[in-house]
């Protein structure tokens, strides 16, 4: 039912275009179905009166004139057959029909009186049920008007059998209170009508403030960053938001069309869920996803006292709340690190100047060039500490780009190869499928740059030497980037502090260069891991595979 429909009703209701599952169409059906029930009650009234008259006990019925009564009996059932006819077609209308029936009624029953020698057989009192219904029926709009109909034929039909029976004794006082009756019932049926239709619009107004009440709660649900399901006690989930959705890959719409189960779409979060309401003081540890490998903290909450009668499920995403928190990490770690490398940048000039000047003088003096040239040394390895935590700083800065890895990788090489003087054949690119990701060009070239260069360094220089392998993840959902050499790999006591900043083992090297790698493939929502293996390990980039592009 649109709020649209009824205008009345926004006073009491906020004012969104909601469905509350009733529509204005579901009313008129309401009114033909009461009106074919209606008929069918006269088809049955009209047709036990004429197995009725066929009994000899019941002689009073058409008792002066049999064949009119036979006769109007029968017109009564066969126009009560016609209009069941004519109420499913819905023609004529229904206000109109509801007249005629009723109108009817009153012609059929003043003949059938008439016939059963008047108000001493009792039959007008069948008017009374008649216009009872009519009155409920039509909402007590013509209820005083069929009682009027109702009053005038009884009249007449006692003033002409008056006129026409012999030895009739008039019953005026009788027809009178009757007639009394018939208004009584129509003004009855009117009031009840009005407590009715009182009733319905209340009845609208409740249903269209809880439906607004339905949605403002659905668009709260819908806002929350964090997953929201809400699951009744037979295990339904019968509310879900959108980051729920995305969590456990429930964003078809054949998923929203039907009702899901728990148990069948997220069995482990339903394990969850049955071990909390055998014990609500349980702590459960980080609920690992199967099909996007994503921790997820669960929070429950009974909807009623009883949580067995339906519980709202919170779930925070920890990887986006890691991500937050390193964001604010590194914005205060930045602005360090810059207060740093400035406060560095001046005393290492004027060191870089000097080293300069003694390097003009050792000509004319007997300074050794070896401190010189250490000093110089030094210097420079200070400066590019400097450039990488300036560089570090600003990282955060991310452009992310859809980018086709198989034809990055094979520019990529190319150029690497070219600027770093390097053989081509060392490296291979191995990628039997084009895959999609979503990663800023520049930090991902920074990345590939420093690993390939690392790669290099340990690799035996033989054809093939250096394997770059794109495959997708089992889950469909994540593109793995290998970087595989064929050198020894890296020591296992110092797997877990190659990612640590300024650890290396190279001669010269800053230790910065895995650290901002990381760094920066964190920034574009991915992930660089050292995998070991029984041949020497490699490192891998795993990236969100943007599947719409594929």
């Amino acid at each position: 039912m649109s709020t649209s429909l009824y205008p009345s009703l926004h006073k009491h209701s906020l004012s969104l275009p909601l469905e509350s599952g009733i529509t204005a169409a579901d009313y008129t059906d309401q009114y033909w179905r009461s009106l074919y029930y209606f008929n069918c009650f006269r088809f049955v009234i009209g047709s036990g009166l004429l197995i009725v008259s066929w009994q000899s006990e019941f002689a009073s019925l058409g008792s002066y004139h049999y064949q009119l009564f036979l006769y109007a009996g029968i017109g009564h059932v066969l126009f009560s057959s016609l209009f069941m006819l004519l109420i499913r077609l819905r023609l004529p209308g229904f206000n109109r029909q509801l007249a005629i029936q009723v109108i009817s009624d009153i012609a059929f029953f003043s003949l059938m009186l008439y016939a059963s020698g008047g108000l001493q057989s009792g039959l007008g009192v069948l008017l009374l049920v008649s216009l009872a219904g009519a009155g409920l029926i039509s909402r007590g709009r013509l209820a005083l008007f069929f009682a009027s109909i109702a009053t005038i034929s009884l009249l007449l039909q006692e003033t002409y059998s008056l006129w026409t029976i012999d030895h009739y004794a008039a019953q005026y006082s009788q027809a009178g209170l009757l007639s009394m009756a018939y208004f009584a019932v129509a003004w009855l049926a009117h009031r009840l009508a009005k407590y009715t239709l009182a009733s319905e619009q209340l009845a609208k107004e409740r249903g269209i403030d809880l439906a607004n009440m339905a949605q403002v709660n659905q668009l709260v649900i819908q806002d929350l960053q964090e997953g929201v399901l809400v699951v009744d006690q037979y295990g339904y989930i019968r509310q879900r938001n959108a980051y729920a959705e995305r969590l456990f890959d429930l964003n078809s719409s054949a998923d929203k069309a039907e009702r899901l189960k728990l148990s069948d779409c997220i069995p482990e979060l339903a394990n969850r869920l049955t071990s909390w309401q055998g014990d609500s003081s349980i702590s459960f540890d980080l609920l690992r996803l199967a099909h996007s490998n994503a921790l997820v903290r669960t929070r429950f909450l009974p909807i009623q006292a009883d949580s067995r009668n339906g519980v709202v499920i919170f779930l925070e995403d920890m990887g986006r709340i890691q991500a937050q928190l390193q964001q604010l990490k590194l914005a205060a770690l930045g602005r360090l690190t810059a207060n740093i490398a400035h406060e560095i940048r001046n005393p290492l000039s004027a060191i870089n100047h000097a080293a300069e000047l003694l390097e003009e003088e050792q000509l004319e003096s007997n300074t050794d060039p070896r401190l010189v040239r250490i000093i110089c040394d030094n210097t420079r390895r200070l400066n590019k500490i400097v450039q990488d935590v300036l560089q570090l700083n600003r990282r955060n800065i991310a452009k992310p780009d859809l980018i086709d890895l198989h034809e990055f990788m094979r520019k990529f090489l190319e150029e690497f190869c070219h600027a770093e003087r390097m053989d081509r054949n060392v490296f291979v690119l191995r990628s039997p499928n084009h895959h999609w990701v979503s990663f800023d060009r520049d930090h991902l070239n920074q990345v590939l740059w420093n690993l390939c260069r690392n790669a290099w360094r340990h690799c035996c220089k033989q054809a093939d030497s250096v394997r770059i392998e794109l495959s997708l993840a089992a889950n469909e959902n994540n593109v793995y980037l290998d970087i595989v050499d064929d050198g020894p790999g890296i020591d296992s006591q110092q797997v877990k502090q190659i990612f640590e900043p300024f650890f290396t083992t190279a001669a010269g090297g800053t230790g910065l260069g895995l650290y901002i790698a990381r760094e920066l493939c964190e920034t574009n929502q991915a992930s660089l891991d050292y995998i070991e293996g029984s041949s020497g390990g490699h490192f891998r980039i795993i990236c969100q595979s943007n599947q719409s592009c594929l």
